[in-house]
């Protein structure tokens, strides 16, 4: 019996992760063990595996791979071979999964909260061959996937060229962050013409006007509400985000349910961060503590399950649902459970111990405009984002083998807990983990590793057990 990998199949590894299979053409990785992997290896339409130095352990294997689609059995008499984008490729650097990219920190809106100062784009924008080059470095990488994003990625000239080097490359586009104002027609057309789907994700910030007082524009309650009905006309999925200040929390509910009505599948919502532009925009006595931002939560999510899950929902990292769905969870960093005095088995806690301090950053790159490799765009505001490299200058793949942003991304919650002892005596610990980068150094400028005071409130508080409270109430009531 001779097998060959299926087509859409390819073999990949990384520094410390040597051994994957990557599915194309949704780029979704499995990370396998060395037997399995041998086993692949041999799946190059040449060996017979009925000979006697394959072993039954090594049979049994590519039958249940074959079995799952992963390996294709040849009739007698077939030749197939694997293709050179199938053979076995080893990046030398650490598995990074998506990159999101700020391609410009340009912009049409003057949003009161901008981290970049758009349209001023104080963080500007790179030229197309450097940029160019940042797209070969994120192919030579092995990333999988790239969000584009800004400023408004759609201002640059050259934004299909970028899409079609990743296309070419078999890099997805999962997302692109958008205003609206400039999706069209047109340009959904030629995404489709060139076989790409992502999602739009879209702010929206609130009806009554608010909308467009945030965004600095008038129109772009017009502009957005447009965007989603054609990209819900034209087959485009859609996600939005809400920045919620005291003036708009009231109309939360409302807002929900208006972009539901406009097809958008997905809604993410966070306080305004208190950004230098929001400082001088005059708007800081709109900016919502965090303990407001869970109080409006709590009231908020028996409204969600009366009024149907109209989608899919994260409030905040403290309440998350997908649409139709009874598997709503609170989100956790790193344990669950958010209670004092529940303390998780010696296997769960090591778990925990060796888990990295912020498990989004470690498997997705922030580019800024500027190049810069960060954990998340909030730090591109902030003057802590001179400490890490720059890809143009340093290269991708030697900032994801030895740098100050992998350093950063790849620390446990261990390490942060022999740090700071006040965290690593906290009873919440294990559920917090010592919270979020970009919070603590709000917190303290100074000290990016120090604890993220809101998470610090919000446990403290007994906001997530509340939440979990109401969240199983308003469910059962409403089942």
């Amino acid at each position: 019996m001779r097998y060959v990998l299926s087509e859409q199949y390819l073999l990949r590894g990384w520094d410390r992760l040597p051994w994957a299979v990557v599915r194309r053409p949704e780029n979704t990785v499995r990370f396998i063990d060395a037997p399995m992997f041998r086993v692949l290896e041999l799946s190059d339409g040449t060996v017979d595996f009925d000979l006697p130095l394959i072993s039954d352990q090594m049979r049994d294997v590519a039958a249940r791979l074959e079995r799952e689609g992963v390996l294709r059995a040849l009739a007698d008499g077939e030749r197939a071979e694997l293709t050179d984008d199938q053979r076995y490729v080893r990046y030398p650097n650490r598995f990074i999964k998506t990159v999101h990219w700020s391609i410009t920190g340009r912009c049409n809106y003057r949003c009161r909260h901008c981290f970049m100062d758009a349209p001023d784009a104080r963080l500007g924008e790179l030229d197309h061959d450097t940029m160019m080059d940042i797209a070969r470095q994120i192919v030579e990488a092995g990333i999988l996937h790239v969000n584009l994003t800004g400023g408004e990625p759609l201002v640059r000239p050259d934004f299909l060229e970028i899409v079609d080097y990743l296309i070419a490359h078999h890099v997805v586009i999962e997302q692109i962050y958008s205003n609206g104002r400039l999706v069209t027609r047109e340009l959904l057309e030629k995404l489709d013409e060139r076989g790409t789907h992502p999602e739009f994700n879209m702010s929206f910030d609130g009806t009554e006007g608010w909308h467009d007082w945030l965004r600095g524009v008038d129109g772009a309650t017009d502009d957005i509400l447009r965007a989603f009905d054609l990209c819900r006309a034209m087959g485009f999925p859609t996600g939005a985000e809400i920045c919620l200040h005291r003036g708009n929390l009231h109309t939360l509910r409302d807002s929900v349910n208006l972009l539901a009505e406009h097809g958008c599948l997905s809604l993410k919502t966070n306080p305004v961060s208190p950004t230098e532009a929001w400082k001088r925009s005059g708007s800081s006595d709109l900016t919502l503590s965090i303990e407001e931002a869970a109080e409006a939560y709590l009231t908020y999510i028996p409204r969600y399950f009366e009024d149907g899950m109209p989608l899919s929902i994260m409030l905040g990292g403290m309440f998350s649902c997908e649409k139709g769905s009874t598997d709503w969870f609170v989100p956790r960093m790193h344990v669950a459970t958010c209670d004092a005095g529940e303390k998780p088995d010696e296997a769960v806690m090591q778990d925990c111990l060796d888990s990295c301090i912020c498990g989004h950053a470690r498997v997705t790159l922030y580019i800024s405009p500027e190049g810069r490799m960060l954990p998340c765009m909030p730090l591109s505001e902030l003057p802590v984002q001179d400490d890490y490299p720059a890809v143009q200058d340093f290269g991708l793949a030697r900032g994801l083998t030895d740098s100050s942003y992998l350093r950063l991304v790849t620390t446990t919650v261990g390490e942060y807990l022999a740090r700071n002892p006040e965290c690593a005596a906290c009873e919440y610990r294990f559920a917090c983990g010592g919270g979020c980068r970009a919070g603590a150094i709000r917190a303290d400028p100074d000290n990016i590793m120090g604890p993220d005071r809101a998470m610090c409130a919000l446990y403290r508080g007994g906001y997530y057990r509340r939440v979990r409270e109401v969240a199983e109430a308003a469910a059962k009531m409403n089942g």
